[in-house]
């Protein structure tokens, strides 16, 4: 059987160095705030290009403690609309909802999957504070017209990251486009941690002093609390786990590149629908960091079935999009067709940076073997 995703395999790589800096942190004694999580931050931001990585406690975290900070500065206040794609992780609209803001949820591009400037600029109202650009299956939303709609209208851009590591536009990466970026480093992410860990990113001073101080009760200075924070802290052990991956991180992001190379060059049933990423040129490819590849088919649930009696494990991401959630029931009487018909189709296939070539061999033979 093909897995969709072996971490058992991705971390036996580096095992003798996850177990070094395992036992390094055990022996220092020291786990909340140490020089392990330092480290990482500085070598994550230098990775992104930023000025600034605060280590929190997971990805959801990042994004919530980026609009709380704003709200803090007077940047944003409660009922301000943020602009966000509809098809997204629920995690994005979350953060929205769990700082009383609103959610205002646009359609998709259907062939990149990520956020339409066009629809952005039609979502725009009075009410307008930001847009939370989501970087979907790790190919970077339109930032540069995304930024050109946000000076035009005085808005604050978040980059949601969590899927793009490395993913980049005319060599600037993820997390250095907006206002701010938040990151999952959840164990199935690009660069993922053995738990849970996240991180925001910035070039704001002010800004990541904020975040720091809110994801530590508050707390800028011990037992002095300038605001009613909350416990979201990066630990010494994932920290230090991180920093181990990190290294291999652009190596590998290659290796997903090849085999997304290798996809769209020999998948070639008509019932399947590659992504647009397999119709870019090789520079532009290899700005995506694809974190997955996702197909589209009429026939999804049979050709998952027909993968899996070909020993090949697929995923769907995401079967049930945000506003027909029982979280969000005030949203179901609104009507997203790119979004709902997305949601229907898309299909995601193994796609991990250790990957045998005979097991990305036998995944495009079972999905090239597929006749409904």
């Amino acid at each position: 059987m093909i897995p969709f995703l072996d971490l058992k395999q991705i971390n036996a790589v580096y095992r003798q160095e996850l177990i070094a800096a395992a036992t390094r942190v055990i022996d220092s004694g020291w786990y909340i705030h140490g020089e392990e999580v330092k480290k990482f931050e500085q070598s994550f931001a230098d990775y992104c290009g930023t000025k600034h990585c605060i280590g929190v406690a997971n990805g959801l975290d990042a994004l919530i403690l980026v609009l709380r900070a704003w709200k803090e500065l007077g940047k944003l206040n409660e009922g301000d609309e943020i602009i966000v794609p509809a098809n997204t992780y629920i995690a994005s609209i979350l953060a929205i909802t769990e700082n009383k803001l609103k959610p205002v949820l646009v359609e998709p591009d259907p062939l990149t999957f990520n956020i339409c400037p066009a629809n952005i600029r039609a979502a725009i109202s009075n009410n307008t504070k930001a847009i939370l650009a989501v970087h979907l299956y790790g190919q970077l939303a339109p930032m540069p017209e995304i930024i050109a709609i946000a000076s035009e209208h005085n808005l604050l851009v978040l980059e949601d990251s969590a899927q793009s590591h490395g993913a980049e536009i005319e060599g600037r990466k993820a997390g250095n486009w907006g206002h701010a970026s938040g990151f999952s480093f959840y164990p199935g992410k690009n660069l993922g941690a053995l738990g849970d860990a996240g991180a925001v990113t910035t070039n704001d001073d002010e800004l990541a002093q904020i975040i720091r101080a809110l994801g530590n009760y508050g707390s800028h200075k011990k037992y002095e609390n300038l605001y009613q924070g909350v416990n979201s802290r990066l630990d010494e052990m994932q920290a230090a786990l991180l920093s181990v991956k990190l290294k291999y991180l652009h190596k590998e992001t290659q290796r997903r590149r090849e085999i997304a190379i290798a996809y769209a060059s020999a998948i070639k049933n008509p019932l399947v629908q590659l992504p647009i990423s397999a119709k870019l040129t090789i520079e532009e490819l290899c700005s995506h960091a694809f974190h997955l590849f996702v197909i589209r088919t009429k026939n999804r649930d049979e050709l998952q079935k027909h993968l899996m009696d070909s020993g090949v494990v697929s995923m769907i991401h995401y079967p049930i999009p945000p506003h027909f959630q029982k979280a969000y029931l005030s949203y179901s009487y609104l009507t997203f067709p790119i979004t709902e018909e997305l949601h229907r189709d898309v299909l995601s296939l193994p796609i991990s940076p250790y990957m045998s070539e005979n097991h990305v061999g036998r995944v495009i033979s079972a999905i090239n073997s597929f006749n409904q």
